[in-house]
């Protein structure tokens, strides 16, 4: 496998592939592997000392080589591979007042001989465009400048250490993460499928998983296997469809239409033979055809199924599609006996494709007339329920949480695989709680019985309040990132939150915001290009456009937040999309009042995430006040649609405040309730004092892998918390 693949193991598993065979004399890497521990401090990072004394027992130049490429790696993690500078040089000191900022933009745009006629006539209309004064909105020093007016960060106790650890060759490390990838029992983030894709490239021919759970890495997959002439993994119709789809990179998730391109006659034959072969072992399957009438037809289009008489099973995959056959789907009968008034029947159906019917079962308790109906609905699901998969339950018992008597007081928050969210009130009448309680029993059963019964779970506390990864989706790809509703303590005097763009080809503008709301969803305050500094905190002024790269700060004093909520937010004003630029991404640090240091200190960042959403308004994440007054973040991945320009904060606060409120009200099922199951069932669960280590091996879960922990010992982090959840 390539070394170029080597930073893949650092971002997901933290850590460092040693190699076995250096390139000159061993033992003289000390000096540099000491070298290499001061600069990884520098942004955050840190050797552990099982890794230290490995480094050291190679030569020279290969710890120097390999602790390049490293710190290249860990810098991009946090974003401190690029210049973060500020309109403001002294920034978060010496921030004036809007006001009177915007009357020096408009003064200084008088006293020049090309924009006095221009300014002089706006301002006879009462009305000035800020875009138009040559001192808004760019830069007005250089980088070294802003660098030369900020102090060194004073070290805190604390700043981020983030510990690196040993690996094996970097073979055996990108074997194990492709294995780990491909093999996810839940869906991964765009991110990670396009990690998956290049780890694929190399391992094609190598170990493969023996599962591959989910469909949309299995069509990732697929291509690759196709490219490198190898077959294709296909036991559904909709798998030959997501296949031709990933071949003309088009959506694998079926949900947007793709325009296939005409393929190779190697790759119609492929296909072809692929439709017959799983239409021939289960004619059944042609019932999946329904669901994605339209996108089968046009894939017939292209492969004219006509010119292949030996693969006639194919043909009828096609004939469906045109209408021309017709193969009744389960998701119809299903309807038609509810239609009829026989929700007892269409669960009865249901139990041939399991996960359906549990995605069904709120629907099918509320269409039941008699308490009698609901307990045959629940029979059905537990006859079916250990042919479901670990996610679909999980998903089912936090819908469950929230389905009690005070749910009609709660909104529903929907949130499609983009990220994209909207909220409508929760009319729905709640289940009721004899079957509530029931169908909660039913998953906890099922849930306890499948999980693994470690001899001794060591766990962290900080990692209970962890959302579970249920979907990668619910992720945005970066560093210290958590799934959609977990919490995680915020200590620190300064918050700080950074976005940086760079625009592509477009003059592009993001806003950086930050609305402060009550303990009502009411807005308090907000910190914008607007409203540069209040008590709050301070903006770090206006860029209207990024053709090299651009940074916008804001810095709150959390101690003088009036409000119980701050939101931060990324506004699209104009110009390209987050999908569209070359780079985009937002991320929080947290300093004490006493560091000073430049606007961006790597080693203070908690928090970098990519900002790929196809709405034109970002919410990462919600920082929350507590009733003892600590705050703790809550985290969100969500975009709004927003309008195609001029997005401010000011335009979105009601928009903003009712999706904050479905977010936080939410219950979402986290680490916590897995523990809980796991002591149920006998398993020793230890809380982990920060500091004391057992001698032997044990299963640890936690935030961070700790150093001095058991070789044997499981460890369950955030990078593969995926791997907690059962089959």
């Amino acid at each position: 496998m390539a070394q170029h693949l080597e930073p893949l193991v650092v971002r997901h598993a933290h850590r460092i592939p040693v190699p076995t065979c250096p390139s000159g004399p061993v033992g003289q890497g000390a000096v540099a592997a000491r070298q290499l521990d001061a600069a990884l401090m520098s942004v955050g990072f840190k050797l552990s000392a099982e890794l230290l004394e490995r480094l050291a027992g190679l030569d020279r130049d290969t710890v120097a080589e390999l602790g390049a490429r490293t710190l290249d790696t860990v810098r991009a993690m946090v974003g401190d591979h690029v210049r973060h500078n500020v309109y403001f040089r002294d920034f978060p000191a010496n921030v004036p007042d809007t006001l009177e900022f915007w009357a020096g933009c408009i003064a200084e745009a008088l006293a020049e001989d090309t924009t006095r006629a221009s300014t002089i006539a706006q301002l006879s209309t009462g009305v000035v465009d800020l875009l138009t004064l040559p001192s808004y909105g760019r830069y007005r020093h250089a980088y070294e400048e802003m660098l030369a007016a900020h102090g060194e960060l004073i070290a805190a106790a604390g700043d981020r250490l983030t510990v690196l650890h040993p690996g094996g060759t970097v073979e055996e490390e990108l074997t194990a993460l492709y294995l780990a990838l491909a093999g996810s029992a839940t869906p991964l983030g765009e991110a990670a499928l396009a990690d998956l894709r290049l780890l694929a490239e190399d391992a094609v021919h190598g170990p493969q998983p023996k599962e591959i759970p989910v469909r949309e890495t299995r069509a990732v997959l697929n291509l690759v296997r196709v490219r490198a002439g190898a077959e294709p993994l296909l036991d559904t119709v909709t798998d030959v469809l997501r296949l031709a789809c990933a071949l003309s990179d088009g959506d694998v998730t079926l949900v947007e239409p793709t325009r296939f391109r005409s393929p190779s006659r190697r790759v119609r034959r492929l296909l072809i033979a692929g439709l017959d072969a799983v239409v021939a072992a289960s004619p059944a399957k042609l019932a999946d055809v329904a669901a994605h009438r339209e996108q089968f037809k046009r894939l017939g289009e292209r492969l004219h199924p006509h010119e292949y008489p030996q693969h006639p099973h194919a043909a009828e995959v096609f004939a469906v599609a045109r209408g021309e056959r017709k193969v009744p789907t389960l998701a119809g009968r299903a309807e038609a006996l509810l239609a009829a008034g026989d929700a007892v029947g269409a669960a009865r159906l249901l139990t041939a494709a399991p996960g359906r019917l549990f995605r069904a079962l709120d629907h099918l308790l509320r269409r039941c007339a008699t308490e009698e109906q609901r307990d045959a609905v629940l029979a059905a699901a537990e006859e079916a329920a250990p042919q479901v998969a670990g996610r679909v339950l999980l998903s089912v018992r936090e819908h469950v949480r929230n389905r009690g008597p005070e749910s009609g007081d709660r909104r529903r928050v929907f949130v499609n695989r983009f990220g994209c969210a909207w909220v409508t009130e929760d009319t729905r009448p709640p289940v009721p709680p004899r079957e509530r309680e029931r169908l909660t029993a039913l998953l906890d059963t099922e849930l306890r019985r499948r999980l693994p019964a470690p001899r001794r779970l060591l766990v962290d506390p900080d990692v209970l309040d962890v959302a579970l990864p249920l979907s990668g989706r619910a992720a945005a790809g970066g560093f210290g990132i958590l799934p959609r509703g977990s919490r995680s303590p915020v200590d620190g005097d300064l918050l700080r939150f950074f976005v940086y763009w760079k625009e592509a080809a477009r003059t592009t503008d993001f806003d950086l915001s930050a609305l402060m709301l009550g303990a009502s969803y009411q807005t308090d305050s907000w910190l914008s290009y607007t409203n540069l500094q209040a008590v709050d905190g301070e903006h770090s002024g206006d860029i209207t456009s990024a053709p090299r790269g651009a940074s916008e700060f804001i810095n709150l004093r959390l101690a003088a937040v009036r409000g119980r909520y701050i939101v931060p937010q990324v506004n699209i004003y104009s110009g390209e999309g987050f999908e569209e630029v070359a780079e985009s991404f937002f991320g929080f640090m947290l300093r004490e009042a006493e560091q000073e240091g430049r606007p961006f200190e790597a080693r203070t960042v908690r928090m970098r995430s990519e900002l790929r959403g196809p709405g034109r308004v970002a919410l990462p994440l919600v920082f929350v006040k507590g009733e003892d007054g600590r705050w703790h973040a809550r985290w969100m991945h969500l975009y709004l649609k927003g309008t195609p320009s001029a997005n401010q904060v000011e335009g979105n606060r009601a928009s903003v405040a009712t999706l904050v409120r479905g977010v936080v009200e939410r219950e979402f099922l986290t680490v916590r309730y897995l523990t809980d199951l796991m002591a149920g069932q006998g398993t020793p669960v230890e809380t982990w004092d920060g500091a004391t280590l057992p001698d032997g091996p044990v299963t640890f879960l936690g935030l961070e892998r700790p150093e001095g922990l058991h070789p044997e010992s499981v460890v369950l982090t955030p990078e593969n918390l995926r791997d907690l959840i059962p089959a």
